[in-house]
């Protein structure tokens, strides 16, 4: 093979990597996860209600800032801090932690596990929230996450 093709296949591939590389990353940078609940669901400060949101980090250096949104991403619920908290185990699909609650409280959202990481995102709830929920079972929900679309422009 001759040198200038071997270095155009090379320049080809680079250039391929580059172009697919950032596509490849887009999902896990943001997290973009479609939820659907079938009762409402707390979450610190708030009650969601029975519904669909958009779950994704924020797009800030802090990668611990979860947003919540409408389906249609016209309405952003909450603005959430969270620590990393980590699994044993890799699933491929979303992963969601609950505190369950007495009968007449909403589950309380305690974990969120993107699919394909071990790092996850924490709530933070106030220290008599959290007492609370250290007290009461967790249980965990794997879910079937939905074809990924992008939030319209602004």
């Amino acid at each position: 093979m001759s040198p200038f093709k071997t270095l155009m296949i090379a320049l080809c591939v680079l250039l391929a990597y580059g172009v697919f590389s950032p596509a490849a990353r887009a999902d896990t940078w943001d997290q973009m996860t479609m939820l659907t609940f079938s009762q409402p669901v707390a979450i610190p400060g708030a009650v969601l209600p029975a519904g669909t949101y958009w779950f994704t980090l924020a797009n800030t250096i802090d990668r611990g800032v979860v947003e919540v949104f409408s389906p249609n991403w016209q309405k952003l619920y909450a603005i959430e801090l969270t620590i990393p908290t980590y699994r044993m185990n890799v699933t491929d699909k979303t992963q969601i932690r609950f505190a369950e609650r007495p009968h007449d409280q909403p589950e309380a959202m305690l974990k969120w596990y993107y699919p394909g990481l071990t790092t996850g995102h924490e709530f933070i709830y106030r220290q008599r929230e959290e007492q609370a929920l250290n007290r009461e079972r967790q249980q965990s929900i794997l879910t079937q996450p939905r074809e990924l679309t992008t939030r319209p422009k602004s």
